[in-house]
């Protein structure tokens, strides 16, 4: 799953997760950096798969890692992999010479079903200059032989400012023309009226000097808040590490924050920047006191302590709890990779990789939001592989999205139903499944030996008391009947019942067949 940063990846995750729990089907939710796992309550892909930072296995290290985490990783029916982009081709294909091991099978990732996720657009894999280059996940062999299909998201939720999107579309079709110069030099030209917006810049030494020299220029003694951590100690710092809201917080009246996580109903979501205009008395800090922050919107929050959470098969294993907010006059483009700015300082003449302007100048809504101190010829630069890719990615995407426009709502039920039931799923009574469907569908997944499921599941042969043929394969004769019903001005319905048809068989039938538009 892939698309422009604000098109609502993440948001889709987040969907996916808790429908897979309802279903009571096991998922690893992990991500390729600490910080994109903290987003998703996952863990690093490195700690799940067990390979840590090595860069080889041996067959020692598969075995090693067969008795400390193959019961977790056997159990898992689903992997979620976020921020694919920074994840390198070489770690992707030791994840999944791990699973095929565990699973003792030779399908891609041992037949688990891998979801991944991200745009190889923004920030690519992190090295050190004495490594080999990085290789994109795309072209590892896991990744080729898995061959996955792609749903590409187009809507835009984040920038609405129509010169914004026009040069964020230029930078990621490498077409980027006088005109888009133009609109950033607009921005170069003026400073903010509001000195406390939040400057992103490629350096983490940039961002910790700028921070602290703020906070110390404000009068009075700051006020404490230590984070709270319980669970796996190796999981916690996992957490901590990744986590944008440190261990120890810091703050002052005056002090220009930033949210860290997203909470809608209280006015603030990952990015949304503020100033501390106070503290109310409380049970958390060191002086007992909660922070008051007024936001750009002029809204008042007392900012009370969250948690992010590791889970493992749908239990959390650990957990931290602060405050969701961090000093905000500075912060790297790494750390901002996720976040949503009303108003950004950014610093690109430092830009060192393909990525760091694009996702610089994404974090903001509009371009009226964006000041700009400097850019290099880096700064908009995006890698030709990538370019490349993207075309392959939009092309199998329209062609997924038509052969799911072809399924009659029956064949689609039939093919939700499948997956629940190969991964190992249980039916909700608040499900709209039907159960109807399963025996056909037990026949699909070649799953008819398992007694614990037909006993659930009514035959196809109830099925076809009320409709002869469902189910069976279309052969020519009855697509001749068919064409001739239609053409002839019959109703889909009598259609149906004239060829023991479900309806629905019948629309699917039909468009198939070119007669009728999906």
């Amino acid at each position: 799953m892939t698309g422009e940063p604000g098109s609502g990846k993440t948001h889709t995750v987040n969907r996916y997760i808790p429908y897979l729990k309802q279903l009571k089907i096991n998922a690893a939710i992990t991500a390729s950096t600490g910080i994109a796992a903290t987003h998703i309550n996952g863990m690093t892909l490195h700690s799940w798969s067990g390979i840590g930072i090595k860069k080889k296995l041996s067959d020692t290290d598969i075995r090693k890692i067969i008795k400390y985490r193959g019961k977790k990783i056997d159990k898992t029916a689903v992997l979620v992999i976020d921020e694919i982009s920074m994840l390198d081709a070489s770690v992707l294909d030791l994840v999944d010479t791990v699973c095929r091991a565990v699973k003792k099978s030779e399908l891609p990732f041992g037949g688990v079903q891998v979801v991944f996720v991200g745009d190889f657009f923004q920030l690519p894999p992190v090295r050190r200059q004495d490594e080999a280059p990085y290789k994109f996940a795309f072209e590892s062999n896991a990744w080729q032989t898995a061959n996955p299909a792609v749903c590409y998201l187009t809507e835009q939720h984040r920038q609405s400012d129509s010169e914004l999107v026009g040069l964020l579309s230029a930078i990621r079709s490498g077409d980027v023309l006088d005109f888009h110069y133009e609109c950033l030099d607009r921005c170069l030209s003026r400073s903010p009226d509001n000195q406390k917006i939040t400057k992103l810049f490629p350096h983490n030494a940039d961002v910790d000097k700028i921070n602290l020299e703020e906070l110390n220029k404000l009068p009075g003694s700051s006020v404490s808040f230590v984070m709270k951590s319980k669970g796996n100690e190796r999981f916690v710092q996992q957490l901590k590490k990744g986590c944008l809201s440190p261990e120890e917080l810091k703050l002052k009246k005056g002090a220009v924050v930033m949210f860290t996580k997203n909470n809608f109903e209280l006015g603030y979501v990952n990015g949304t920047v503020g100033t501390v205009v106070g503290f109310n008395e409380d049970e958390f800090g060191e002086e007992g006191v909660l922070p008051i922050v007024k936001t750009r919107t002029e809204r008042k929050i007392i900012v009370e302590p969250v948690q992010w959470a590791v889970e493992e098969n749908s239990e959390v294993v650990a957990k931290i709890e602060q405050l969701p907010l961090r000093l905000a006059w500075a912060m790297t483009i790494h750390k901002s990779q996720g976040a949503t700015l009303d108003e950004a300082f950014v610093d690109l003449k430092g830009a060192f990789v393909e990525g760091q302007g694009y996702v610089a100048l994404s974090r903001v809504k509009t371009l009226g939001g964006l000041y700009l101190n400097g850019y290099n010829e880096n700064a908009l630069k995006v890698h030709p592989l990538v370019s490349e890719q993207d075309d392959m990615f939009r092309s199998k995407s329209a062609e997924i999205e038509s052969e799911f426009a072809r399924l009659s709502d029956d064949d689609l039920t039939l093919k939700h139903n499948a997956f629940i039931l190969s991964a190992g799923g249980e039916f909700t009574k608040e499900s709209k499944i039907s159960k109807i469907k399963h025996s056909n569908i037990l026949e699909n997944v070649g799953m008819l030996g398992s007694k614990s499921f037909i006993s659930k599941a009514y035959s196809v042969e109830d099925i076809r008391k009320n409709y002869p043929n469902a189910y069976r394969s279309w052969d020519e004769d009855e697509d001749k009947n068919l064409t001739d019903h239609y053409l002839a001005g019959r109703p889909q319905k009598e259609i149906a019942q004239f060829l023991g048809r479900q309806k629905g068989a019948v629309r699917s039938r039909l468009v198939k067949l070119g007669l009728i538009e999906s």
